[in-house]
């Protein structure tokens, strides 16, 4: 008999978006030449540090990866996939990062080059089905517009 695989809830993914003009726009990232993935078009992921929560661990690597600050932050939904690598079912805490419209972000190494897209077009853009789960999430959650609606006392963390 086999041992169970291993759950470890050990990422954050966070779609980082903002309203503008033309209604929400997502923050997608590109892979650098010599990391994981290059050329890769992701939201902004990383992992749960040991003495973090998953929230804490979102906003860090939002500051980390983009050097935005958030006026706000959703909890949205769980991901997940095999690490097969590593033998083990990683889940993620799934984050949305509402910023200020007009600023830009400051990449770090792992990325060369950024877009603000409107929802649809970062869909159709990410590499990672997930992410274009967790942006299906969003769409639903602030299509209002504003805000979470009548469950924003729920999933709003900050």
């Amino acid at each position: 008999m086999h041992d169970a695989v291993p759950v470890r809830v050990s990422i954050v993914d966070v779609v980082v978006a903002r309203f503008g003009r033309d209604g929400l726009e997502v923050l997608l990232l590109r892979r650098a030449a010599g990391v994981r993935c290059p050329g890769a078009w992701e939201i902004v992921h990383g992992r749960i540090e040991p003495d973090e929560r998953p929230e804490q661990a979102a906003v860090r690597e939002v500051r980390e990866e983009t050097a935005l600050a958030l006026t706000r932050l959703y909890n949205v939904t769980l991901g997940g996939f095999y690490l097969h690598h590593a033998g083990v079912l990683a889940l993620s805490c799934v984050f949305c990062a509402l910023v200020d419209d007009g600023r830009d972000p400051t990449l770090g190494v792992e990325h060369d080059a950024f877009r603000w897209l409107p929802l649809a077009a970062a869909r159709d853009t990410c590499a990672w089905p997930r992410e274009r789960e967790a942006m299906d999430h969003i769409a639903h959650l602030l299509r209002n517009g504003t805000d979470a609606g009548a469950v924003e006392d729920v999933l709003r963390v900050r």
